[in-house]
């Protein structure tokens, strides 16, 4: 077997998330259908994935891995003889092009160096949201992206009610609670600006993220930025440790995963062995997939 990363980005609009499911069109079933098409596996092809994105929520920046059968990569020579292992792996970027919709692209194939795995050798998620304020709405190009808050936002009030809910912390309060899976998270980077088209941004860096926890801070951010709460409140709903009906989980097409990082070569299979480790509030630790449930 021979373990492929793939690099790919992915408009979220039209599709139930990136997890496969039955009956649902969602980015993993369209990628995993595709390469089994092109490299003819007889099993069907099983993608990791760095952050399992929900419906409506987009990606430029997003990595998975797949494990293929090593003389599957053989399908992609054609009638030119055997490639070399670039040109192949630069013919399954051309034929990924051509199979997948124009709504999630691969833009490059490379061989996982040792240790690598997408989810669990992360070191962190960069994403962004996107928000305009502009009393006529959001230009109507990029309404798939931006959402509009119709109210007025104030980005100092924004970033000061951001800055409390940085560092290591429990956020159950802004997360859905999954059986056997922790909420304690390092947010890293949660902070505002507002480019020249007037358009608000959100930066939001973590080692990971639970389920809807980007969309529910943003939601209590927005709530500080109007002035419909004081800019303490977000830090005392987190201090709280549990859901509060005041907070709104912000629309899903506000959000992008921008960028997965990674530690040096030598680092990434001890990375994701850490990783797997379930932190808990005591220290205590346990192995298990449920360390990481993402956006």
């Amino acid at each position: 077997m021979v373990r492929l990363r793939l690099d790919l980005g992915y408009d979220g609009t039209d599709f139930s998330g990136w997890a496969r499911q039955p009956g649902l069109r969602t980015v993993q079933g369209e990628i995993e259908q595709a390469l089994g098409r092109i490299l003819r596996l007889g099993a069907p092809a099983m993608l990791t994935v760095a952050g399992r994105t929900d419906a409506g929520v987009h990606a430029r920046g997003q990595v998975a891995h797949v494990d293929v059968p090593e003389g599957s990569m053989a399908e992609l020579d054609g009638n030119r003889g055997p490639l070399g292992v670039d040109e192949r792996l630069a013919a399954l970027v051309r034929r990924l092009g051509g199979v997948l919709p124009l709504d999630v692209r691969v833009y490059r194939v490379s061989v996982a160096s040792e240790g690598f795995d997408a989810r669990f050798s992360a070191m962190f998620r960069r994403y962004a949201y996107r928000v305009g304020d502009a009393a006529g709405g959001v230009d109507p190009l990029r309404r798939r992206a931006v959402v509009w808050h119709n109210r007025p936002l104030d980005l100092g009030a924004l970033n000061a009610a951001a800055a409390r809910l940085l560092g290591e912390h429990d956020f159950a309060a802004f997360c859905k609670k999954r059986e056997g899976a922790t909420t304690i998270r390092e947010l890293q980077r949660l902070e505002w600006v507002r480019e020249p088209d007037g358009v608000l941004v959100a930066t939001v860096v973590a080692d990971a993220f639970c389920h809807s926890m980007v969309r529910a801070l943003v939601g209590s951010l927005l709530a500080a930025g109007d002035g419909r709460r004081p800019v303490e409140w977000p830090g005392q709903v987190l201090t709280r440790g549990v859901r509060d009906s005041g907070v709104h989980v912000a629309p899903a097409h506000g959000l992008c995963l921008e960028e997965v990082g990674y530690p040096p070569e030598a680092e990434l299979a001890a990375r994701a062995t850490a990783t797997r480790r379930v932190r808990t509030a005591s220290g205590a630790s346990a192995l298990g997939d449920a360390a990481l449930e993402d956006e």
